[in-house]
Parts: structure tokens; C-alpha cells; sequence
């Protein structure tokens, strides 16, 4: 592959978060659309599509983690109650509840 062509796949991987929401699809009409203007040979276009398939998975597992963290982040700072901790409190009702109506039945 050409040095130029490179530096043009170079700079569409690091274009930014969209690289993360491109289908396969998409991909793979790049790719064909690469192969025909004579840019790449077959082989080099499934490396391509391998390539930019995995890095668009670790991006958007990358932001994935990212948008959880500040989500946390930010129910901590607004001192909310998890989905978890209000299930924890909802199970200390019941087990009162039961030993009330265990003390009143005696």
C-alpha cells in the first residue's frame, strides 16, 4: 500500500469517536470502495476490515467504561441511592416487618 494511502487510513482510524459506531457494514463498503479505486489488494482490505473491526470494538468498550465511571462518579456526587443500596434497605424492612409481626403473634 501506497505511504499516502496509509497515512490517509492513519488519520480516518484516529478521526475520532466515530470510528467506535461504525457498522461492519460501513466498513466493509470502504473497504470494497478501497479495493476498487485500486488503493489496496483483497488481502490488504481484510486486514483492514480485522483491524479497524477490533479497534472499533475497543473504542467503544473504551467508552463504554468511560461513560460508566462518570455516571458513578456522578450519582456519588449527588449522594443518590443505588439500585443496589435500595434493595439492601428494602431487605432490612422485610426481615423488621417479619420479626414485628413474630413479637406481636407471641
Amino acid at each position: 500500500m501506497e505511504e499516502s494511502m496509509k497515512e490517509v487510513l492513519k488519520n480516518f482510524m484516529y478521526a475520532g469517536i466515530g470510528a467506535a459506531f461504525m457498522t461492519k457494514e460501513k466498513i466493509e463498503e470502504l473497504k470494497s470502495e478501497l479495493i476498487a479505486k485500486g488503493k489496496m489488494s483483497q488481502e490488504e482490505g481484510r486486514q483492514f476490515v480485522d483491524d479497524l473491526l477490533r479497534k472499533s470494538e475497543k473504542a467503544k468498550d473504551q467508552l463504554d467504561l468511560w461513560i460508566t465511571k462518570r455516571v458513578e462518579d456522578r450519582v456519588r456526587q449527588l449522594n443518590l441511592v443505588t439500585k443496589d443500596e435500595m434493595a439492601e434497605l428494602q431487605r432490612k424492612i422485610e426481615e423488621l416487618q417479619v420479626a414485628i409481626n413474630k413479637d406481636k403473634a407471641e
